[in-house]
């Protein structure tokens, strides 16, 4: 048996207030998504990317956390073929397409017609995984860009201006929530990017979790100058925000970094005595450990952090 192995994209736009996804139409008259070999030397993003630009003239940019994978089986002549297909993510702004000579032509459609175009069930499956994450991305856009605003809106704000979302997968299963931005985080708005997060991605990567795979978030996605604290009333503006962006990814597990995560996420401060803990509700299994920092000031409970996320991922399982 031969294998194969290919990548490709579902390219998708807004348009007119409605998500449309590109379908390339084949010489034999079947639909499919921008696809091809991966060649030697290339990487599965790589290809797709390269995939994209042949067929479609498409300069690709792939959403960075989003990937779904499949598999099947042809002859060719009396060769069995095994078959398997990355997937990526790519939303353009423009829906001008050149095509190559290996199509015939191509459409924007919809989701409900993209359903009746595509012949494989495969296909099908895959593209409903898809609609959904896209749906997911609209609705966390929407979320940021209010609470981005929080900061022009509100008349005595003393956070920093600058809006660090949440990164990683949208469908994420993990759910990892710290107390706020640091410094580096402030610069580089994005989450998690300094020590502390040098030391969480350790502890990822020691207990077998990619990060990426993983959404990783703060309850307060502003930098409280001089590392401070979030005051009473700065964790009550937030908190909806965090309360509605959980809402939206539905993860199966969190991880409660430190004493504010906890009481906001679980209504349980206090790591130092309840760190270990899984606590399971609203359908969720949250563990309460302690914040990266914490072990960076004190060596020991770094142990201690490793051993709750063991105690997690074991939980977790597959």
């Amino acid at each position: 048996m031969i294998r194969e192995y290919s990548a490709g994209a579902f390219v998708y736009m807004k348009k007119d207030d409605r998500i449309v996804f590109l379908l390339l139409e084949k010489v034999n008259g079947e639909y499919d998504m921008p696809k091809g070999h991966i060649e030697k030397g290339e990487s599965s993003e790589q290809a797709a990317v390269r995939e994209i630009g042949e067929e479609t003239g498409i300069d690709a940019k792939l959403d960075k956390f989003f990937s779904i994978s499949t598999g099947y089986f042809f002859f060719n002549g009396r060769q069995k073929v095994a078959k398997s297909v990355k997937f990526f993510l790519c939303e353009v702004y423009s829906d001008k397409v050149r095509i190559s000579k290996e199509h015939k032509g191509y459409t924007w459609c919809d989701y409900e017609t993209a359903m009746k175009k595509l012949k494989y069930k495969n296909l099908k499956q895959l593209l409903t995984v898809v609609m959904d994450y896209v749906s997911r991305k609209q609705a966390i856009g929407k979320i940021n860009e209010e609470y981005a605003g929080l900061a022009k809106s509100s008349s005595d704000w003393e956070l920093s201006k600058k809006f660090v979302p949440g990164e990683g997968r949208l469908d994420a299963k993990l759910m990892i929530i710290g107390q706020a931005p640091g410094a580096r985080e402030d610069e580089q708005l994005r989450p998690f990017v300094g020590r502390s997060g040098q030391l969480l991605d350790s502890l990822l990567r020691k207990v077998g979790i990619v990060r990426g795979d993983a959404y990783i978030t703060s309850v307060v996605q502003f930098f409280p100058p001089g590392n401070r604290l979030p005051s009473k009333k700065e964790v009550a503006l937030c908190r909806p925000f965090l309360e509605r962006q959980i809402e939206i990814i539905g993860p199966r597990y969190v991880i409660a970094l430190g004493n504010l995560s906890a009481d906001v996420v679980l209504g349980s401060g206090e790591v130092a005595k309840n760190h270990g803990k899984m606590i399971d509700k609203d359908g969720r299994t949250c563990l309460i450990t302690f914040h990266p920092a914490a072990a960076l000031r004190f060596k020991d409970n770094y142990g201690l952090m490793l051993s709750d996320f063991r105690k997690l991922r074991e939980r977790m399982g597959k």
